[in-house]
């Protein structure tokens, strides 16, 4: 049999994702910055700083993309920039985010435009943030004035980055601001979250009635990690597993519309965890739903685990480890969230995958897995219509601050030296041609080629 070619779509889309904190510097009015400041709280006491130098220099990161033959890029605006006190615009900021916008068109590239990705201004942090049901109307006015100012430029809008990330990092494990450790507030967040992505939604379509707007959801893979020879799996594990996923996947989706989302799990205007659910004026909110997946948790119950519903992380034997513990090379797992998805009866964008990778050893490997994936997705039919590669250039990554290089681009965050590492030609030869061919394999990643290609 000849070597076959994976061929994508013509109208498919190649990315990279990026986020305002971790790209843009000195965004000295948020959360994050303050939570920096605090001793402990990121890995080798890490600053974002100048990040990667994007408010004063982003273009020659957009001419990057543009060499690699991306033909849209996620960036995200910066809430703290453009509305510096409650009801205060900097009409600057928005100036630099239309050159910016009108910069990534001049290229022939497609702005996906994230509106929260993590971080709040420090004056809405001192007035509670988001446990508070007033920031529902004060992320609408930042919205509207953010359409205002950049609508001639973008019609492609994430309202909310990960709602289940921040609110289970920041409220639950505290490894987020503010750092508190109460699944109650956490609900509250997340249900708040919720209200304002679709009061967004009605806002945005208001003020340009051709917009496609969506969520980005942070979809990981809870499977039980025990087998047991009557029932499959060990039943304990299995309630662990499903208890995770009802609140990290299940209580998101659901109260989005996505009924029938997970197995077992009917349509029901209640959520436990959120007292909510599709009843709250949540459906008909997307025009399309991106999804974020970099692995899978498979779990144990454990009786002293209370704060995670009595689960606790396993290794899968044989699996490949990620840099830094971020879990496991699991490339099955985006077809299986991408089918999760599906149900929702709408376009598909997967708005971040990747994995830190400092010495590129693991990410050509990863990399062409993962997009064979999606490359079965499609040949079923599954209306996947994008993907962004997290990320373009290493930047500052949360808690983990410089330790976690996700980039297919390397950086020296000291003194801005920019190195393309191999995945970058790899992943510009993809986009080239639109396709997986042999030759890639051969020259990339010889291992995966009797994987992947058959004969």
């Amino acid at each position: 049999m000849p070597d076959a070619t994976f061929h994508f779509p013509p109208d498919f889309l190649w990315g990279a994702a990026t986020a305002s904190h971790q790209v843009e510097g000195h965004n000295t009015n948020n959360q994050w910055w303050a939570w920096e400041q605090l001793p402990g709280r990121i890995a080798q006491g890490h600053k974002s700083g100048r990040a990667c130098d994007w408010w004063e220099n982003a273009e020659a990161d957009f001419d990057r993309a543009l060499a690699m033959n991306l033909r849209t890029l996620r960036l995200s605006i910066e809430w703290s920039r453009v509305e510096v006190e409650p009801g205060k615009i900097d009409t600057s900021a928005l100036d630099r985010y239309r050159h910016m916008l009108r910069g990534l068109r001049e290229r022939g590239i497609e702005p996906m435009v994230t509106l929260h990705h993590f971080t709040d201004p420090m004056w809405l942090s001192e007035s509670g943030g988001w446990t508070s049901p007033d920031v529902i109307a004060y992320f609408v006015r930042y919205v509207e004035q953010v359409l205002e100012a950049l609508r001639d430029y973008a019609t492609l809008w994430c309202t909310i980055n990960e709602p289940n990330v921040y609110a289970t990092s920041g409220y639950v494990l505290g490894s987020f601001p503010p750092g508190v450790r109460n699944p109650g507030t956490a609900a509250t967040i997340l249900r708040h979250m919720l209200r304002a992505h679709a009061s967004a939604y009605r806002a945005i379509h208001n003020l340009q009635p051709e917009a496609q707007v969506g969520l980005a959801h942070n979809l990981r893979l809870f499977d039980p990690a025990r087998p047991n020879r009557v029932m499959g799996s060990d039943p304990r594990d299995r309630a662990v597993a499903w208890i995770q996923d009802l609140w990290f996947n299940q209580t998101t989706l659901a109260a989005l519309g996505g009924a029938f989302i997970a197995p077992g799990i009917r349509p029901t205007w209640w959520l436990p965890p959120l007292g909510f659910g599709p009843a709250f004026g949540m459906r008909k909110t997307l025009d399309w739903i991106g999804l974020n997946y970099y692995t899978r948790d498979r779990v144990m119950f454990d009786r002293r685990a209370a704060d995670t519903g009595y689960g606790v992380q396993c290794r899968t034997e044989g699996a490949e480890p990620m840099d830094g513990g971020y879990g496991e090379v699991y490339p099955e797992g985006i077809i299986r969230a991408i089918k999760r998805l599906s149900r929702f009866g709408l376009p598909i964008h997967i708005t971040e995958n990747g994995i830190p990778d400092n010495d590129d050893s693991q990410r050509p490997r990863a990399l062409m897995l993962h997009l064979h994936q999606i490359w079965r997705a499609l040949q079923d039919n599954y209306p996947v219509m994008s993907y962004y590669h997290w990320t373009l250039v290493d930047n500052f990554e949360w808690a983990e601050g410089w330790t976690a290089p996700f980039g297919l681009v390397e950086l020296d965050p000291e003194t801005q030296t920019r190195r393309p590492r191999p995945s970058a030609d790899l992943y510009a030869a993809v986009a080239r041609g639109n396709a997986i061919t042999p030759e890639l394999l051969n020259a990339y990643t010889p291992e995966l080629r009797q994987k992947l290609l058959p004969g």
